[in-house]
């Protein structure tokens, strides 16, 4: 039984999961907005959510602590001269998971996990629909139709 037991193993040892949460978090405060599986979407939202909070008080230690988990110069820039700056009125919360649909492939359900100040809900590919019009496909006349019961 699983009591009291937190977090997901997303069927991973611990350094490849601890390597999957920073990558997924490394891309999700580059992007602001990434489309992953559910359980990965949920489980990196508790790993984040920290680091955005740690963000908010810019000291050289919060720093070294959010780099020990990211492990990107850059990324933790970003993350405290910007990320932080539109969180700091929000006290918590600062991810968004919305539920897209079933991958085609092996039937995952995918969701996409946004942060909210920078997102508004929509889908991840809202490029616009449109009809296509078949140029190619002839009509047949009269004149043509009855040339071809001569002929038979």
């Amino acid at each position: 039984m699983r009591h009291l037991n937190k977090g997901r193993k997303l069927g991973r040892t611990p350094s490849h999961r601890k390597a999957t949460l920073s990558a997924l978090s490394v891309a999700l405060i580059k992007e602001h907005r990434i489309v992953t599986t559910v359980p990965k979407a949920k489980e990196l939202r508790t790993f984040v959510e920290p680091l955005i909070t740690k963000a908010k008080e810019d000291t050289s230690h919060n720093r070294q602590q959010v780099f020990s988990k990211l492990e990107d110069k850059a990324v933790v820039s970003h993350l405290f001269d910007e990320v932080a700056q539109k969180a700091m009125d929000r006290p918590g919360g600062y991810t968004r998971v919305v539920k897209l649909g079933y991958r085609s492939g092996d039937n995952a359900q995918m969701a996409v996990i946004e942060l909210v100040d920078y997102n508004d809900i929509q889908p991840a590919d809202s490029k616009k629909k449109t009809s296509t019009r078949r140029a190619g496909k002839s009509k047949k006349t009269s004149s043509s139709a009855d040339s071809d019961a001569d002929v038979s």
